[in-house]
C-alpha cells in the first residue's frame, strides 16, 4: 500500500573491477530508476572491493541505516565471488548450499564442481530472488537484496524485488529551463525558493551547446504536487523579477 512516509534504500556495489576502472557500473542508474517508481529513495551508494570484512562492514552499516539495501556483484563461481558468504557473516549465520539452486545447477551441468557450487550459497533464513535471464537466482535476507553484477541479469532480478518492497509516495519532478543566463545570475532567486521550500529538492544543472547556447535546467522534486507546482511558479516569478530571460516551463519528463 502506498504511503506518504519516506522509504529509503542504499546500493552497495561490490567488485575490484569497478574500483579499478576496468568495468563501468551501469547498475546504479537502473536500480535508482526502478526504485523511484515504487516511491523508494536511493540515499547512499558505496563501492567496496572483493574483501570480506569490507563487505561485512558496509552491509551492516547500510542495512541498519536505511529501509532497504541492494547489493550487486560477487555471486558467481570464481574465487573472488564472496558476497553470499560475506552477507551471511554480516547477519551472523552460515551460508549453506541451497537445495533449489543445487537442483538448477545439476539440471544444467550434471554434478557441479566446487566453483559452481559456490553459486548455491545462500545465508540461512534467506529467500531466493528469481533470475529470469540466466544462471542461478539472487537472494533476500532481512532488508537486504543480493543481486548479480551483470547488468542484464541484475535488471531481470529487480522484477522480483519490487513486489516485496514497502512503497512510498512517488516523487514527482518539474523543470524550469533557463537559456542565456549562467548559474551566477540565477543563484540568488533559486536559493530564495529553496529556502522557502525545505521539504523539496531543488537543483541546478547547467548545460552548454557549442557555439553559444548555454543555460541551466532548474529541477524541483517532491512528493506533494501542489507544493511542487507552487515552487515552480515562485521560481519563475523570482527569476523574472531578477531580470533573467529565456525562462521556459518544461513538460513533465523533459
Amino acid at each position: 500500500m502506498t504511503t506518504s512516509e519516506r522509504v529509503t534504500a542504499a546500493v552497495l556495489i561490490i567488485g575490484d573491477e569497478i574500483l579499478s576502472g576496468r568495468t563501468q557500473d551501469v547498475n546504479l542508474n537502473a536500480i535508482a530508476k526502478y526504485l523511484a517508481a515504487y516511491g523508494v529513495d536511493v540515499c547512499e551508494v558505496r563501492i567496496v572491493p572483493d574483501v570480506e570484512q569490507e563487505i561485512v562492514d558496509a552491509v551492516n552499516a547500510l542495512r541498519h541505516r536505511y529501509d532497504y539495501l541492494i547489493t550487486t556483484g560477487g555471486i558467481g563461481p570464481t574465487h573472488d565471488d564472496i558476497t553470499a558468504d560475506s552477507v551471511a557473516k554480516a547477519f551472523g549465520v552460515t551460508a549453506p548450499e541451497h537445495p533449489e539452486i543445487m537442483a538448477l545447477l545439476r539440471e544444467r551441468w550434471g554434478e557441479p564442481n566446487a566453483a559452481r557450487r559456490r553459486m548455491a550459497h545462500v545465508p540461512e533464513g534467506g529467500t531466493l530472488v528469481k533470475n529470469p535471464v540466466q544462471g542461478p537466482p539472487g537472494f533476500q535476507i532481512g532488508n537486504v537484496f543480493v543481486l548479480a553484477g551483470v547488468p542484464a541479469i541484475m535488471r531481470g532480478m529487480l522484477g522480483d524485488v519490487g513486489p516485496r518492497l514497502r512503497t512510498g509516495a512517488v516523487v514527482i519532478s518539474k523543470t524550469v529551463r533557463v537559456t542565456g543566463s549562467g548559474e551566477g545570475t540565477i543563484a540568488a532567486p533559486l536559493e530564495g525558493v529553496a529556502k522557502a521550500h525545505p521539504d523539496l529538492s531543488i537543483g541546478s544543472y547547467p548545460f552548454f551547446a557549442p557555439p553559444d547556447l548555454y543555460g541551466a535546467s532548474l529541477v524541483i522534486r517532491g512528493r506533494d504536487p501542489a507544493q511542487v507546482d507552487a515552487a515552480v511558479e515562485e521560481l519563475v516569478a523570482a527569476l523574472t523579477e531578477a531580470g533573467v530571460k529565456g525562462i521556459e516551463r518544461m513538460p513533465e519528463g523533459a
